[in-house]
């Protein structure tokens, strides 16, 4: 009886595949995305092969440009994707078939399709990797200009969601700057953990073939090749190093979109975001809320999840290769689709906001947020240690708490109650502005520091 089994392994079947295991076995629908980097490798394999007089160059250019027209038509939107044959490797190799006929059956030779998903898995990993970069990159710029414009702009600063110091809100979003250029650096390393080549380790175990994996590696941009056969299609560390970037990422951009959300509300009302970036209510007309902040908080939960998907489907596999590993590049995909629009939408909310500078100012001298700056005070001023010093400063806190005034509205004679030897200079020291620019120490957010190192990162950035 004549085989009916239309797969590539079909000679060694009696029946056809499962249909509904062809529909859950079929990977082309995600992995056809991979189709760039799959035509390079094989490109280079080829070039390899002809190096090493595996196959002769007249076949090796004939295979070489079959692969180019498919590309083109990939990119053109004219190449008809069939889940009858699985993936974006089988689908390419069976044009392939068409546009140069048997030919094209020598392509296949010291390769398996174990160490060619990976490899294109490497590539697209490193492409995604640098795209995710330059977006952090817009993003930090961003933040960068409206730092900038905002230097002189006092807000409290907040430990428990307490008012807690006067802080400039320039050094405010510099602190989300430093979270993503952590996140680069994390991308920036993952590219170098992932710059091994696997191609031509075959299924796991090498192969017979004198090929030259240095010349493969080199020409597909990574430093070297991999070293074990087994480990080389087993690995999906690249990929969780990846998904763990991304969640890391996400959880920051989910920090400052809650941020948002906070100081956009009624009650602390310390920024206004536009128009464009708020949504309105089907019933309540008076409403603007700030959906687009609600949902990458939201999002976040996806990349953290992918993370956990695909830690899950590795944890119990032996080595080398299984189909469970097919999962990974849906995975991946969704994260990294889901992190690059975050990145966007939270650069568009950056350029939108606005602080309301009277609000913060006003704000700033809530909560007696200078109290620690005249326990330093009677530290440097008064010869006593910082324990005494703060207990001082808390009756005076609690005096004030009793009268129902603000540090910056007591009196001296009230100030000089705590400690009869106070200099008047010491009433400086309930000035939100002054307790902002005394802070010089590096990193603290005095204005002096903050120029600095806005100036320091946007050199970095060039």
């Amino acid at each position: 009886m004549k085989n009916k089994n239309k797969a590539v392994w079909g000679t060694r079947f009696n029946n056809p595949t499962s249909k509904i295991f062809e529909k859950i076995g079929a990977s082309i629908d995600i992995d056809k995305r991979l189709f760039e980097e799959d035509i390079l490798g094989s490109i280079i394999h080829t070039q390899m092969l002809i190096k090493q007089k595996i196959i002769n160059k007249k076949r090796g250019v004939k295979i070489i440009n079959g692969l180019k027209k498919i590309r083109m038509e990939i990119r053109k939107k004219k190449f008809k994707f069939n889940k009858k044959y699985e993936d974006i490797h089988l689908n390419i190799e069976k044009r392939l078939f068409t546009i140069i006929g048997q030919d094209a059956g020598y392509l296949h030779i010291a390769r398996s399709r174990n160490d060619q998903v990976i490899t294109d898995f490497k590539l697209w990993i490193k492409k995604a990797s640098n795209e995710i970069i330059k977006n952090i990159n817009d993003l930090i710029r961003s933040f960068l200009k409206k730092s900038e414009s905002n230097i002189y702009t006092i807000m409290p600063g907040f430990t428990h969601l307490k008012n807690a110091q006067p802080i400039s809100f320039a050094h405010y979003l510099l602190a989300y700057v430093e979270m993503f250029k952590r996140d680069k650096k994390r991308f920036s390393s993952n590219i170098n953990y992932i710059d091994e080549c696997p191609l031509g380790v075959g299924a796991l175990a090498g192969t017979s073939y004198k090929i030259d994996r240095n010349f493969t590696s080199k020409k597909l941009g990574f430093k070297k090749p991999t070293n074990n056969s087994i480990d080389s299609v087993s690995d999906r560390d690249f990929a969780l190093d990846f998904l763990s970037s991304a969640s890391i990422c996400a959880m920051h951009i989910s920090r400052f979109a809650e941020e948002l959300i906070i100081w956009n509300s009624d009650i602390f009302k310390l920024i206004k975001l536009d128009d464009k970036m708020l949504t309105g209510s089907s019933i309540m007309p008076q409403k603007k809320n700030p959906d687009p902040a609600e949902l990458i908080r939201g999002r976040a939960g996806k990349n953290f999840g992918s993370l956990q998907a695909m830690l899950t489907t590795m944890k119990g596999l032996p080595l080398s290769y299984y189909k469970d590993m097919q999962e990974d590049k849906a995975i991946v995909f969704n994260s990294y689709d889901t992190l690059l629009e975050s990145i966007i939408i939270t650069n568009e909310l950056v350029k939108s906001l606005k602080a309301n500078r009277e609000r913060m100012l006003s704000l700033s001298n809530e909560g007696y947020t200078t109290s620690t700056d005249f326990a330093d005070y009677l530290v440097q001023n008064n010869n006593l240690s910082f324990r005494e010093a703060y207990k001082i400063s808390a009756k005076l806190v609690n005096y004030a708490e009793r009268k129902e005034k603000k540090l910056n509205e007591l009196s001296f004679n009230e100030v000089k109650r705590m400690k009869n030897d106070l200099n008047k200079n010491v009433m400086k020291i309930f000035n939100v502005i002054n307790s902002v620019n005394i802070k010089t120490s590096y990193g603290g957010t005095s204005t002096k520091n903050i120029k600095k190192m806005i100036s320091k990162l946007k050199k970095e950035l060039k």
